[in-house]
């Protein structure tokens, strides 16, 4: 039956429920047909030679392909179907299939694909469906695979997760039969094309300007900082606009599990772990590239995020002449941060008594930021605190800035105030030591409103 046959029959009633059948009729046939017309445009094309020309020749080698074998398609379709279609099956050869316009929208944050025919994604902190479909569970694995594959990583039945990046840096991580029970599912944190730095965030209303300016002194005073969040909250945002005020003349080593971070300094060695072979051979671990990084001379060590015994390597580069580093972890406040920490360094599998690693972590971190995401979708910074040593077996903290909800507004919209909570930091000192003048006024008084 052709494309207006089975259009036609749908036709034959009115009303919601028969729009959603025609819709639906629409878009199969249109699936079936671009999923032919595919095959054919590969079975015409020599991809070796494809793949070994330039991008533009290439495009239009593929282009000319396509309009030769829609213009013997039997089925009628209109011109902006015609191009729709071209656009779809070159995106399939050459791109990632339905994801790419997804990719394209700045709009989008991330992308959810919970099964073939169920896809959401995140706009201003909000997530909706979309009409987006692929074919099949077939049809999308092709696509986790073609990913995966990109970077090196691997994922079939042996291996049925993976992390992963793409070609931009965005972030990638996808789950397959038989732990997914529905279908391959697959989530795509988007990668900024312009990164934010402190005033966007500012003008954002993630923190106050006194906060970012109390940030930039205590990096610049190479003071040891926790970025603590949970997740999709903005820890890597964060993290990239506080190594933006690393001085460009230090050596930095970036150490993550699946690379992302975009440093804006030229000396930087970026290193990244590797998965197990098919053999379960060939590991290399976050742990084993912040050891090795002690031995590459970094002025700064910056870790994506530590999830396990790595902590306790981190830990002591931070003890020995590493300061200045950063790294993230999930958590749900500060106090929480210090906790897990304490668990992943019992993790590295030494028996270290308990006082002794809350000594550790209070010499190694001096700051300790948590992010949050509000109810209304927006990333804010919610707290700004500082070790202060430990008093018996109990490490102490106090809070430096602090985000105080007030309500929300008749849009929706969270309403507070983030501002000083009065009391000095006790590394002042410190940061006076680099020549850097905080004004007291910094740590007193409230900064109004934040949009």
């Amino acid at each position: 039956m052709s494309l207006r046959a089975r259009l036609g029959v749908a036709a034959a009633t009115s009303g919601p429920a028969a729009d959603h059948e025609r819709d639906y009729a629409r878009e199969s046939a249109l699936q079936e047909m671009k999923a032919r017309i595919h095959y054919k445009v590969i079975e015409s094309l020599d991809l070796s030679i494809l793949t070994n020309t330039d991008d533009l020749q290439a495009e239009q080698d593929l282009e000319e392909a396509i309009r030769l074998v829609v213009e013997v398609e039997p089925d009628p379709m209109t011109e902006m179907e015609r191009e729709a279609l071209a656009r779809e099956i070159k995106h399939e050869v050459m791109g990632l299939g339905p994801l790419e316009p997804l990719l394209a929208d700045e709009s989008i944050s991330e992308i959810l694909v919970n099964s073939f025919n169920h896809v959401f994604v995140e706009r201003a902190g909000r997530l909706e469906q979309i009409a987006v479909r692929f074919r099949n569970n077939e049809h999308l694995l092709k696509i986790i695979d073609k990913i995966a594959s990109g970077v090196g990583r691997r994922i079939d039945e042996s291996s049925p997760m993976v992390d992963a990046r793409l070609e931009d840096g965005s972030r990638v991580n996808a789950i397959i039969p038989p732990l997914a029970l529905d279908g391959p599912a697959l989530s795509i944190r988007k990668f900024a094309r312009d990164p934010l730095k402190v005033d966007d965030l500012v003008r954002l209303g993630s923190f106050s300007a006194q906060t970012a300016k109390f940030l930039d002194a205590a990096v610049k005073a190479r003071l040891n900082m926790l970025i603590s969040g949970g997740t999709g909250t903005g820890k890597t945002t964060l993290l990239n606009v506080l190594s933006s005020f690393i001085p460009h003349r230090e050596r930095i080593v970036t150490i993550e599990d699946s690379a992302e971070l975009q440093m804006q300094q030229e000396h930087v060695v970026r290193l990244e772990t590797r998965p197990p072979n098919i053999e379960g051979m060939g590991e290399v671990a976050m742990r084993d590239l912040v050891k090795n990084s002690l031995r590459m001379r970094p002025d700064r060590i910056v870790v994506g995020e530590v999830r396990g015994g790595e902590a306790l390597d981190m830990m002591q580069a931070m003890n020995t002449g590493h300061d200045g580093s950063l790294t993230t972890i999930h958590a749900n406040s500060a106090r929480d941060a210090v906790s897990r920490l304490e668990t992943m360094i019992s993790m590295a599998g030494l028996d270290i008594p308990d006082k002794a690693i809350r000594q550790q972590i209070a010499s190694a971190i001096q700051i300790i930021i948590q992010v949050s995401r509000l109810a209304d979708g927006s990333r804010r910074v919610t707290s700004v605190q500082e070790i202060t040593g430990m008093e018996s077996d109990t490490l102490t903290m106090q809070e430096i800035f602090r985000f105080n909800q007030s309500g929300i507004d008749e849009r929706g919209r969270v309403m507070g105030h983030f501002g000083p909570t009065g009391i000095r930091p006790r590394w002042s000192e410190r940061i006076a030591a680099f020549g850097i003048d905080l004004d007291a006024e910094l740590f007193g008084g409230e900064t109004g409103e934040l949009p």
